[in-house]
């Protein structure tokens, strides 16, 4: 069989290993525009705060270990695939150094180009001074820009912005925080845990605009300004961070695709066109608390589901899980950890929505320290079945987040939540587990509303 990747980031990485690793007589093409592989954008803001010393670090694998895969493995780096006729099995790549275009046929084609970052409609968005944040020579241009920078102003109220405003507090810069369309990390947190983030942010220095939406960006080469709804300001260097699209050009009008280009996969990778395959960024999750496609863009997604097409492509035999897109950050000496779906998402999904906060030590107070954990907890109000919950504390509360994670991927309720098994040592929790409690809280407000 000859396959075809296209794009090598995470998912396509994790599908050419596993195709070798169970089909090594497989002759695999990998068509890659960048000359790199596997950049872990996360971590960025560990890079330009000084975390990480060298960005290179960054990279968990390289060109030349998946080549040494072995002899049917071809790395086409620094070549762009610019048409794919998936009725003829033929894609149509470019030489990016030479401009020499060639055609190549395949069997089956795996399709992890990624994403790209949007860029929002504003006037001025390539000015001097102003960058977009996503891969390896992002981070470069944005530490090389910052060096000389006093004030930096974050655009974007996502992860990447709420990382990048830590991590330039932490350098002795002076940020200003702007973010208007949605609340901080809507995404993934409701209001009132957004409002702790919003007050650590604040307490190491960042001035927020919350609630103010940029509109427009002028440079006179040395400082950048920014226009907003509600005035003017002004940095050194702004960096915009609003979010990512799929890159899913190639197969446009050949396979099934959500609004915004991310294509929908069965329970194998499988595209409607039953000898492609994607993974990635480029797909629609199947996320578990509504049991529909939606788009995700998050690394964990991204190896699993390249796996799952590199078992697959030989005969459908793992099916994907789905997912509840959980996921953790720090923010300075406090972790932030969710899963599921907020209260506001749950209700735009039309559930019944119950939801909770709730806080507590995280072990007794006879302790000689505690801290509290924060709790969010959010359910159909019908089946009392757990859609998401989110944590926020000093004590690192990630793991709690997984547990919430199995749960809704089990479909379990918050009686579940109330009264399941966990353990208790006075050096980690009470002989209630702060979930337990949590889960008792929901109880108790659901029968409120049941009444």
């Amino acid at each position: 069989m000859r396959i075809a990747v296209i794009g090598c980031t995470h998912a396509g990485t994790a599908a050419v290993n596993q195709i070798i690793a169970t089909h090594p007589e497989t002759q695999v093409d990998v068509f890659e525009r960048r000359h790199d592989i596997t950049f872990l954008s996360c971590g960025i803001a560990l890079y330009l705060e000084g975390t990480v010393k060298r960005l290179e670090d960054m990279f968990y694998s390289d060109v030349e270990t998946l080549s040494k895969l072995g002899p049917n493995v071809h790395m086409h780096m620094g070549h762009d695939v610019v048409a794919v006729d998936a009725k003829a099995h033929q894609l149509t790549a470019q030489n990016l150094d030479t401009g020499e275009q060639f055609t190549q046929p395949y069997d089956k084609l795996v399709m992890t180009t990624g994403s790209y970052p949007t860029v929002p409609p504003l006037q001025g968005i390539s000015v001097p001074g102003v960058l977009m944040c996503k891969n390896y020579d992002d981070a470069r241009a944005i530490k090389a820009s910052a060096a000389t920078a006093k004030t930096i102003a974050i655009i974007g109220g996502g992860y990447i912005g709420v990382e990048l405003a830590e991590a330039y507090s932490r350098t002795g810069h002076d940020v200003i925080f702007i973010n208007g369309v949605h609340g901080v990390l809507a995404h993934y947190v409701d209001r009132d845990i957004a409002a702790l983030i919003v007050k650590e942010l604040e307490a190491h220095g960042v001035t927020n605009f919350l609630d103010e939406t940029a509109l427009k960006f002028d440079s006179d080469g040395k400082q950048v300004y920014i226009q907003t709804d509600k005035g003017e300001r002004h940095a050194d260097l702004a960096v915009v961070a609003t979010g990512f699209l799929p890159m899913t050009d190639l197969l446009v009008g050949q396979v099934k695709m959500m609004k915004n280009g991310a294509i929908h996969v069965n329970d194998y990778m499988q595209t409607s066109d039953p000898d492609i395959y994607a993974a990635g960024d480029t797909v629609a999750v199947h996320f578990n608390p509504t049991g529909q496609d939606q788009y995700a863009p998050l690394a964990t997604n991204a190896v699993r589901q390249g796996q799952l097409a590199g078992i697959n492509l030989f005969g459908n035999k793992v099916k994907y899980m789905g997912t509840q897109s959980t996921s953790a950050m720090r923010i300075y000496d406090k972790v932030m950890a969710c899963s599921g779906m907020t209260a506001k998402r749950a209700k735009e999904a039309g559930f019944n929505v119950g939801a909770v906060t709730f806080t507590d030590n995280y072990r007794g107070e006879f302790m000689p320290s505690t801290t509290t954990v924060t709790m969010r907890l959010v359910w159909d109000q019908d089946n009392r079945q757990i859609l998401g919950g989110q944590l926020f504390s000093a004590y690192d509360i990630t793991q709690s987040a997984n547990l919430l994670s199995v749960m809704i991927q089990n479909k379990n309720t918050i009686d579940d939540l109330a009264y399941v098994d966990m353990l208790f040592n006075p050096h980690y929790d009470k002989p209630w587990n702060y979930l337990n409690l949590l889960g008792q809280v929901a109880q108790h407000h659901a029968d409120e509303l049941g009444k």
